[in-house]
């Protein structure tokens, strides 16, 4: 039954307002708006998040700046629901029930996924030419990340003409391209000479199965315990319904000396929602780290500050929604939560370890793919653009 409750809601949306005098709007998520706020903006009661517990007020602050999201309103413009993305997976809802009263639960993403295969000649740039053809900044992005460690490559000096191929999975949600694609191979031809790239346990691997990227996490507790690990999505057993947490927690005693996983630039450092106080870095390629629950700063700290890895920056705390002292560590790729545990380690060539076999074999994969899109001169279809508002 919760099961047939949760996959109706994937569609509420749509099907409502197909019966009724409504519309939906498509929206982003205005910067520096917290949860709260957006609450008190949209006139919908503030009690949806105090009566959440320290782990979802938490999860709530994991918004991010520019995130689609979706509002359904009535005829007379009175907001009946909402779905807002955490992540590519798990979503807010709030809605209103049979008695007219605002409720706010979470529920899995309903989407399908779509392998696809860009292939595309440079006009402009890689980033406008990618974008201009798919609607998605974060493919560019990602082409760009695939070859920043690549010396033959220069993606900033390109000549029209050029030519690019990647091989990647969509996310479709309600008809439309959602969340950052899973791009697995990409190539950049230019001068009759083709460049590969390829995606092995999230990070980029050139044909010799040589990774260069420099950025390399430490953990930012020297001694701690590990309390809570990362997760998308998990359906509590006992709960009976979806958790996630976007980071990881490690347990340590109030004023434990809290350090900078990687160089970077500090961009935020105050007071953010359940996270209490909090220190974000900006760190080379798209990366962030984030530094939550804190009792308080070390001297100096201030936002726009250039930093060194191993630098002091705060103390551990339990300031926000905490149930007690510990530190929560996030890690962001280009605004996208991932993993911080498979950052603190990089392998210098695939080949070395006991992954080079399977690493062989998606490489040969990839190639003859590439080869062929090339050869027959094939790309996934422009995407088409939508209005922001769509009536029914």
């Amino acid at each position: 039954m919760f099961r047939a409750f949760i996959l109706s809601t994937l569609l509420l949306l749509n099907l409502y307002a197909a019966k009724t005098n409504t519309s939906v709007q498509y929206l982003n998520w205005e910067n520096g708006v917290s949860f709260l706020g957006f609450l008190e903006k949209n006139k919908i009661p503030l009690s949806l998040f105090y009566n959440l517990n320290s782990e979802d007020q938490e999860l709530v602050a994991e918004i991010n700046a520019g995130m689609s999201y979706q509002v359904l309103q009535d005829k007379e413009g009175k907001i009946r629901q909402i779905l807002i993305p955490i992540s590519d997976e798990l979503q807010i809802h709030i809605y209103k029930d049979n008695d007219e009263k605002y409720k706010l639960n979470f529920t899995p993403i309903s989407y399908q996924t779509r392998d696809a295969v860009l292939n595309i000649e440079v006009k402009r740039s890689i980033t406008e030419d990618i974008f201009e053809h798919t609607g998605s900044m974060g493919l560019a992005m990602s082409f760009i990340d695939a070859f920043k460690s690549n010396d033959q490559v220069n993606v900033k000096k390109v000549q029209k003409g050029d030519r690019i191929v990647m091989i990647y999975t969509q996310k479709i949600r309600m008809g439309r391209n959602f969340g950052t694609p899973e791009v697995y191979s990409a190539a950049y031809e230019s001068r009759g000479k083709l460049h590969t790239m390829y995606k092995f346990e999230n990070k980029f691997y050139d044909k010799t199965g040589k990774h260069h990227d420099k950025f390399l996490l430490v953990r930012p507790l020297s001694s701690a315990r590990v309390t809570s690990p990362f997760t998308l999505k998990r359906f509590h057993p006992i709960l009976r319904r979806y958790r996630a947490h976007l980071g990881v927690d490690y347990g340590a005693p109030k004023g434990t000396p809290v350090r900078s996983a990687g160089d970077g630039r500090i961009k935020f450092v105050g007071y953010k929602n359940g996270f209490g106080k909090t220190v974000i870095i900006s760190h080379a390629g798209g990366y962030e780290t984030l530094y939550a629950h804190l009792n308080g700063y070390a001297k100096g700290i201030k936002s726009g500050q250039s930093i060194k890895q191993g630098k002091l920056i705060a103390y551990v705390g339990s300031s926000g929604m905490s149930t007690g002292p510990h530190l929560h560590f996030g890690l962001y790729k280009n605004k996208k939560p991932i993993n911080p545990a498979g950052a603190l380690k990089i392998v210098k060539s695939i080949f070395q370890g006991k992954n080079g076999k399977k690493f062989k074999a998606d490489m040969a994969k990839y190639n003859k793919i590439i080869k062929d899109a090339i050869d027959n001169n094939t790309s996934v279809p422009k995407q088409e653009s939508f209005e922001n508002i769509v009536k029914f």
